[in-house]
């Protein structure tokens, strides 16, 4: 038997408290290798989970020398982010980032809390009692380790952790799966410190030497009398003929014709998913694709650093500008960020009153309501949110509509969606028709838009692609997986400018399609951004390789409009 671990077998014959702490030291390492066995499936996964478990040791074992203290810290951590992961991905189909971690704020706190009924209670019991557990063992505990030796173990795991996760990047796709939750988590924070570090949060030339010249205050002047304007975020909604091998029901490209006849298509910047990108796009007239890695948390990063959009843009011309949010308001750092970019009245589903049983039809009597109770004030604006073709789509949502409703032969969750996408189209024809109605003489824009394809639309696009290739697909930015529609609508007006409304249109330009359909003067940071839209037909981020995008953003920031990164 070799001396040394006949030395250990002496000390833990004579010592049954040392014996006690190797027992505990060993069961609490024991507990994340079951994690990992349990969570982690790609060996690239698991040595990332070993690294950041080492990682978290070390760093506790620096502040507080007791390795068995410092493991019990890195298990709870872990415990948590696990859990913390599984409800997020139960809320948004996305995983716990180290993003996530850097902007936690009172209202996510507050989102937290409210969505879970008892969580506060619960989660103070459970502190209380590992406070009192981590303290008892901490005083009891004999184990020293060396500070410099942790730091120096501590910089080798972290450092081991960067060069894997730069060398192997995480599949963007694997973040709307429920598992791998602590490798995903340490590999989006080795690389968020690295980005931050050498790139930043935003992309941006370093100089320009053109200027903007956005004027301070109200300097709109339109000389003649500007419609309302509803934008309608027509969630998950797409035209699903685009997928081959799905039968849809007569006349059903119909509802995405815009009132001068055409379809038109439309490409947003998140596939599947995050519908707070296109949320960025319309509202802020820019690309999520400029912050990089920290993409995922755009909204929560923009919110108080970006003050331009079409809100503002409306708001120096007499506008009044509301949110109708299906949601709650602390979700992604929304009612923030819709009032960074100048919504002034921000109603979310607490606001409203509404429930999970409420159709497009709750929203759009809400949005009719605003108009008629403030058209003596100046015109309004209305970004209106639905809920009706949100995930999921496998069970019958509201039986009691479409009774006549018959399945065209698809998958079950793919005729759901488009039963639920006639019960949306049957709600808009009524909201027209009620706002010519009620609001006869008031001239009233209107335009709809999906935010994204819905999750399952990806395995239909190309039936013979395993995940691996469409997640391929996705990072490579094909458009079939980002191309929804928009379509442009009028009530008691003619639209006045259809230019820039082309097809396909990407993201970004929709609040200049906006403007111009109204007859809303252009700014000058929206009469640049039409002069980009002309040299890159209808592509924002993508021509150029981002180029413009950099040189646009710089102009942003000289201006002022864009602060703080």
């Amino acid at each position: 038997m070799p001396p040394a671990v006949l030395l250990l077998k002496k000390r833990l014959a004579a010592d049954p408290r040392y014996a006690m702490q190797v027992a505990l030291l060993a069961a609490i390492h024991l507990l994340a290798l079951g994690v990992l066995i349990w969570s982690e499936h790609a060996w690239e996964a698991q040595a990332s989970f070993v690294l950041i478990w080492g990682f978290l040791n070390f760093l506790w074992l620096v502040i507080l020398p007791r390795p068995i203290t410092a493991a019990a810290l890195s298990l709870a951590f872990i415990v948590v982010l696990v859990m913390l992961s599984q409800f997020k991905h139960g809320v948004t189909m996305t995983t716990v980032t180290f993003v996530d971690l850097m902007l936690v704020d009172l209202a996510s706190f507050s989102f937290l809390m409210s969505v879970i009924p008892g969580l506060a209670w619960k989660v103070t019991i459970a502190a209380g009692l590992v406070l009192a557990v981590l303290a008892i063992v901490w005083r009891n505990e004999t184990f020293a380790v060396r500070r410099s030796v942790a730091a120096a173990g501590g910089t080798f795991c972290f450092a081991a952790l960067a060069v894997l996760s730069l060398a192997l990047p995480a599949d963007r796709e694997d973040e709307f799966y429920s598992h791998q939750y602590v490798s995903k988590f340490a590999r989006s924070a080795a690389v968020a410190a690295v980005d931050l570090a050498i790139r930043g949060v935003l992309e941006a030339d370093a100089v320009s030497p053109q200027r903007l010249n956005v004027p301070s205050g109200r300097a709109c002047s339109a000389g003649r009398k500007l419609p309302h304007i509803v934008m309608v975020f027509d969630e998950s909604s797409f035209d699903a003929s685009m997928l081959p091998n799905v039968s849809i029901p007569p006349n059903y490209r119909e509802r995405f014709r815009s009132s001068d006849g055409k379809i038109r298509s439309f490409l947003v910047e998140g596939a599947g998913g995050p519908s707070w990108f296109t949320e960025y796009n319309v509202l802020s007239g820019l690309s999520v694709r400029s912050y990089g890695r920290f993409a995922d948390s755009v909204t929560k990063l923009a919110a108080g650093h970006v003050r331009r959009g079409l809100p503002y843009a409306l708001r120096n011309c007499g506008y009044q500008t509301y949110s109708l949010y299906s949601w709650f308001g602390a979700f992604a750092g929304a009612r923030n960020f819709h009032r960074s970019t100048g919504i002034e009245h921000f109603l979310d589903s607490k606001e409203l009153n509404s429930g999970p049983a409420d159709t497009d039809s709750f929203y759009y009597d809400q949005a009719t309501r605003v108009i008629a109770r403030e058209r003596d004030n100046g015109p309004v604006f209305a970004f209106v949110y639905l809920a009706v073709n949100h995930f999921p789509w496998n069970f019958h949502y509201r039986p009691d509509l479409l009774p006549g409703w018959i399945n065209p032969g698809n998958p079950f969750e793919v005729d759901e969606y488009l039963r639920r996408q006639q019960m949306s189209a049957d709600d808009y024809a009524l909201f027209k028709h009620r706002l010519a109605r009620e609001l006869a003489g008031e001239p009233i824009l209107i335009v709809r838009f999906g935010d994204h394809q819905p999750l399952f639309a990806k395995y239909f696009i190309d039936p013979t692609l395993d995940r691996a290739e469409v997640a391929r697909h996705v990072l490579e930015r094909d458009p079939r997986y980002f191309t929804t529609y928009y379509a442009i609508d009028s009530v008691n007006f003619d639209l006045v400018d259809l230019s820039s409304a082309l097809d396909p249109l990407d993201a970004p330009y929709l609040p200049l399609v906006v403007l111009e359909s109204a007859g809303v003067p252009l700014d000058a940071s929206f009469a640049e951004q039409k002069k980009i839209l002309k040299r890159c037909r209808g592509m924002f981020y993508l021509c150029a390789d981002g180029a413009e995008a950099r040189r646009f953003n710089r102009l942003l920031i000289d201006a002022g409009l864009i602060t703080g990164f």
